[in-house]
């Protein structure tokens, strides 16, 4: 099976062409904070390309969050259109799963924390055991509450907003190591991610855990007649 997955959720703008037989055929991942719905289209063209084309894809995968508001909207309309286009299933990947993913390790017994900057002193939070399973659900939290659901153990931490959670969790007493620090997750897990879900189950639907920072203004309104 072959998979295209999309990645634009955080500071970056990535696509993958992937097989599960033969790994990673292509793979393109731009850092950027902004930009990304005019980045993107270009970067899948070349990525597609060079993978086969569009017809011998699968499924297509995307990143639904948590992340930039508007920027995992960019990937998500995209991985739609592309899957109605093709009549191929869309999946909707965690981008904290996705960032978890790779340090992942059933012999080491260390969880690991995915952490993503949310502003304002809190972070995208979720901790995982070593075999994957959920320990602590996605949540959004202040980054000293989180430094406090790691436990006694060492935990493997990953993600953009790693080190701010590792000097929290050092204040704490926890024990932490940074594995990752990257802006955006790991476009080929994202990939790896979406041929292991259930398109039934992992719908490619926008995952916010906190309001949008920007509101619409209230004041200055003209009523209507």
């Amino acid at each position: 099976m072959r998979i295209l997955a999309l990645d634009t959720a955080l500071d970056a703008c990535a696509a993958c062409v992937f097989d599960d037989d033969a790994g990673a055929i292509a793979a393109e991942s731009l850092t950027m904070a902004r930009g990304h719905a005019e980045a993107l289209a270009p970067l899948v063209a070349r990525v597609v390309a060079q993978g086969g084309g569009f017809e011998v894809l699968d499924r297509i995968a995307v990143t639904v969050g948590p992340g930039s508001f508007t920027g995992l909207r960019v990937a998500i309309a995209a991985g739609r259109a592309f899957a109605l286009a093709l009549g191929a299933p869309c999946i909707g990947v965690s981008t904290l799963a996705a960032i978890a993913g790779p340090h992942l390790r059933e012999e080491s017994g260390q969880a690991v924390a995915a952490a993503i900057d949310a502003r304002h002193g809190q972070i995208y939070f979720q901790l995982f055991s070593a075999r994957g399973r959920s320990l602590v659900e996605a949540r959004c939290l202040p980054v000293r509450e989180a430094a406090r659901l790691l436990g006694t153990g060492v935990v493997k931490l990953a993600g953009p907003a790693a080190p701010l959670l590792l000097d929290e969790a050092r204040a704490a007493g926890a024990r932490g190591v940074v594995v990752d620090s990257q802006p955006a997750p790991d476009i080929v897990w994202v990939a790896r991610l979406g041929l292991a879900a259930d398109p039934q189950t992992a719908r490619p639907i926008p995952y916010y855990l906190k309001p949008a920072d920007a509101t619409p203004q209230q004041g200055g309104r003209v009523a209507r007649a």
